[in-house]
């Protein structure tokens, strides 16, 4: 089957799509919904937590938008096949990054409708992560003197490895097997 690993990254880059759109309409919906349910606030909010609500709304709003356009297959209109299937939104790094953003911007939002606005405190893992990942790669190690090689050797008389193929034939040599010749290096 030709091309099997693009239809099905289509697949699922199509399915991710659809909820992403519906994210985007539902965790709004809902938190209006229990806000309303629960009394946690006056109808129309208070300008705190509606202004945390749009500070938050639009990363989340550019960010999906950035993984639709990203991660829509392109198909021809007149035969309906595939011509491209996106790039694969289940990727990691910054892809998984986005969605991350994503889902707890919905999860503070929904939580803040059901428990009041101390949910938007959840939010902070997000600054937190970052600050820890730039900590972790960039600046301790260079504050430690490693630099960006990773955690130094200690042992510099350490054996290079083989791989298992040059293993066997080191022993089919010491063996004295036919199918192993020697070469030996001509100066």
């Amino acid at each position: 089957m030709a091309n099997a690993s693009g239809k099905r990254i289509a697949n699922q880059n199509e399915s991710t799509v659809k909820i992403l759109k519906l994210g985007m309409l539902l965790p709004t919906v809902l938190s209006l919904v229990l806000r309303f349910l629960f009394g946690r606030s006056p109808f129309p909010p208070s300008k705190g937590p509606l202004a945390i609500y749009i500070v938050t709304f639009f990363p989340a709003f550019f960010l999906s938008n950035y993984l639709i356009k990203q991660g829509s297959p392109r198909r021809d209109p007149t035969t309906g096949t595939l011509i491209s299937s996106g790039e694969d939104l289940s990727q990691p790094g910054v892809t998984e990054w986005c969605f991350d953003i994503l889902y707890i911007t919905w999860a503070c939002q929904i939580g803040s409708g059901a428990f009041g606005e101390w949910f938007w405190w959840l939010y902070m893992i997000i600054p937190l992560y970052a600050v820890f990942k730039l900590w972790t790669s960039v600046i301790s190690p260079l504050v430690l003197g490693r630099g960006f090689s990773g955690p130094s050797d200690s042992s510099p008389e350490k054996e290079p490895t083989s791989s298992k193929r040059q293993e066997k034939l080191r022993k089919r040599q010491e063996k004295g097997d036919p199918r192993v010749r020697m070469q030996s290096l001509k100066k």
